[in-house]
């Protein structure tokens, strides 16, 4: 990704997020990531997350992000390029970041592949995020009030998931919800939720108080774009605060830094797609 669009990108999320006014005169900020630990509000999971937190008392804004079906590390153990730049943009832009890790808390590998793993993903994440939430709100440097979630694709559509207001994951009791979300080209955000009674969520009922940015590339043939543009100009015109912004002639995972584009095979599109 090209400093140009980085800049872009992040004029678009500082908008979507609207964070509070920080003070100008806090100690230097600093850049290691601290390992934290919480349950998931599904009682099951003890979740892994790793903090990026400014140095210094005063309350900021934060975001908690919600990684894909590949998982948050790559094979070499790394946290996933992708990941790490947007963290490292959002921690420049004044947000604490809390980066979520639901698969390797659960022990497992990628969950693009149909199967019970994913089901489980799909399931109990949104729970993941609100449990997120929480953990932040707890902390006495972070605005409470001033919390987003951010995903990408199986994340992305976590995001949808979780912001809905008959939502799958967010507890009873709730000082405040998510400020704002933003998902990038986000997996089953239609039809296919119908086929998914697991998560309680029908699609043309779909509505949200949060105010939701979706990122999405014209190209994208991993999770195509004409569902999801249907699914949220219908919920557009039922008065749900959501906007969509397109790329012409991008692909999946376009926000990622110095990926080359690959083409998949139509039987592993199909098998993976939506994820």
């Amino acid at each position: 990704m090209s400093p140009a669009t980085l800049r872009s990108f992040l004029i678009l999320i500082a908008l979507a997020l609207a964070p509070a006014a920080v003070a100008q005169d806090e100690p230097r900020d600093g850049r290691a990531l601290d390992t934290v630990h919480f349950a998931s509000l599904d009682g099951t999971t003890s979740l892994i997350a790793y903090l990026g937190r400014h140095e210094g008392n005063a309350p900021r804004p934060a975001v908690v992000l919600m990684h894909g079906c590949s998982g948050l590390r790559n094979p070499q153990g790394r946290i996933i390029a992708l990941y790490r730049a947007w963290m490292r943009a959002l921690f420049a832009a004044g947000f604490d970041v809390l980066t979520v890790d639901s698969a390797a808390s659960r022990g497992f590998g990628q969950t693009c592949t149909p199967g019970p793993q994913r089901i489980t993903m799909y399931r109990d994440r949104p729970k993941d995020a609100y449990a997120a939430l929480g953990w932040l709100q707890a902390q006495p440097q972070v605005m409470s009030d001033r919390v987003a979630l951010m995903g990408w694709s199986q994340g992305g559509a976590i995001v949808l998931l979780s912001i809905n207001d008959k939502s799958i994951g967010r507890p009873a009791e709730l000082s405040h919800d998510f400020k704002s979300a933003v998902a990038f080209y986000p997996g089953a955000c239609a039809d296919r939720w119908q086929s998914k009674p697991w998560t309680q969520v029908e699609p043309q009922g779909w509505t949200t108080k949060v105010p939701l940015l979706v990122l999405f590339g014209a190209a994208d043939t991993w999770t195509p774009l004409p569902p999801c543009e249907a699914f949220l100009a219908a919920a557009k015109a039922r008065g749900n605060p959501v906007e969509l912004k397109t790329y012409p002639n991008a692909g999946h995972a376009f926000d990622a830094p110095n990926l080359p584009r690959t083409e998949l095979p139509a039987t592993a599109t199909e098998a993976a797609r939506c994820r």
